[in-house]
């Protein structure tokens, strides 16, 4: 069953713990289902890919590999510090994220 993520696609996000702990990246898809995350420029990993119709050049390409979405935080966009996510509700009764530290909505 998949759960509640308090990032979403598109997001700035810096990685707090694991081996690419402190590195800041966009992130690219996501993937409620598992709980996870890929981040442009984190967690890159080398595959070795065959020469197919498609791809005639064969050899060792790097992707980038999901992390769990736990292990980032969320860049506020206004302050530009790394912060966890409230909610508020908006005078029209739309709900929206927020920052922690600076109280200002996330999304406009």
């Amino acid at each position: 069953m998949p759960t509640k993520m308090k990032v979403r696609k598109g997001d700035q996000v810096l990685v707090s713990s694991g081996k690419d702990r402190g590195k800041k990246g966009k992130i690219v898809s996501s993937s409620p289902r598992d709980n996870k995350i890929v981040v442009e420029g984190v967690n890159v990993v080398k595959k070795h890919a065959r020469p197919t119709q498609k791809v005639t050049q064969g050899g060792i390409r790097e992707m980038e590999s999901p992390i769990y979405a736990s292990k980032v935080k969320l860049i506020c966009p206004s302050c530009q510090k790394p912060t966890r996510i409230s909610h508020r509700v908006l005078s029209g009764g739309k709900k929206v994220r927020a920052c922690k530290k600076c109280t200002e909505a996330i999304d406009k």
